[in-house]
């Protein structure tokens, strides 16, 4: 494990423990079947995914955001951290979820090239910083409450994103430096089986989810990309699951492929979770099967 990673971690599980200690008394929030106060499972709300919106760690889901009910405002920050082979990716932000119905996020990712910079004749660390502005609206169905209805939880929403290196984009090929995601997704979790499955389609032309540009000389449209995500749930405060996300391949200097993971959540308190991932994003520019171990850790009420 290279330092870093471990760093990583260490600080992670630090942040976990310190935050979970000043929000013990939400434990006292939790009744035996796992329900918070504000009368929503724990984990079912998602973590939040790496470009701001309540999810898994790379597909949004149809979920709300926080533990508010349809009486009640709820609230996530979020820090992230992955570490592959030959990049880091930092991203943090927070959402607010409004009666259940209306969630809204802003977060920011920072992309460190490392050492691939250097050989690019950008300058080792070279860094591509992204703005992401969220929307979500729910439209019909509820993941948990109605589980005799065949109906998931459905969700409309839509993610503007705003890369700060203009000129390098246009010079690998990208037509824009911002453009906007649309997407739809299913949310439904079957508590008999202790089952949360997730699908999502995004409408986007972003490369390396907006990290390298938008539209390239392959291709400048929209095009609909599949994500996919399930979890099980084997305690109240425990969960493991996979996710799979596919990617347009706009750039003919820089082939994109899918991205996958498999994942570890975990929410010691009502307010606190830790989800730990290996991550496989694929090529990005000159460096293939980037692989790496993803960490997260959100707040929130």
């Amino acid at each position: 494990m290279s330092r870093a990673l471990h760093t990583t971690l260490s600080t992670a599980l630090s942040l976990a423990m310190l935050a979970g200690s000043g929000a013990a008394f939400a434990q006292d929030a939790v009744d035996d079947d796992g329900l918070s106060a504000g009368g929503k499972l724990l984990l079912t709300g998602g973590v939040t995914q790496v470009e701001g919106s309540a999810g898994g760690g790379l597909t949004p889901w149809a979920v709300i955001g926080g533990y508010g009910t349809r009486d009640e405002i709820g609230a996530n920050a979020f820090y992230t951290q992955v570490n592959l082979d030959d990049y880091q990716l930092q991203s943090y932000g927070a959402l607010v979820g409004f009666y259940d119905r209306v969630e809204l996020s802003f977060s920011r990712q920072q992309f460190d090239t490392e050492r691939v910079g250097g050989a690019l004749g950008l300058g080792n660390g070279f860094t591509f910083t992204q703005d992401t502005i969220g929307v979500k609206v729910k439209v019909a169905g509820e993941a948990v409450l109605e589980q005799d209805s065949w109906l998931p939880q459905i969700a409309v929403g839509a993610q503007y994103k705003r890369n700060d290196q203009a000129a390098v984009l246009a010079f690998v090929g990208a037509q824009d430096d911002s453009g906007v995601d649309y997407y739809v997704s299913a949310t439904k979790l079957y508590l008999s089986q202790s089952l949360l499955l997730n699908g999502t389609v995004r409408f986007t032309r972003a490369n390396q989810f907006g990290i390298l540009g938008f539209g390239g000389d392959r291709n400048d449209s929209y095009r609909a990309q599949f994500e996919g995500s399930a979890a099980y749930l084997l305690t109240r405060n425990l969960a493991v699951g996979a996710e799979y996300r596919t990617k347009p391949d706009n750039l003919g200097i820089a082939g994109e492929d899918d991205a996958y993971d498999v994942f570890v959540a975990w929410a010691p308190y009502k307010n606190v979770s830790l989800t730990v991932a290996y991550v496989d994003l694929g090529n990005i520019v000159i460096r293939d099967d980037q692989r790496g171990v993803y960490a997260s850790l959100q707040v929130g009420f």
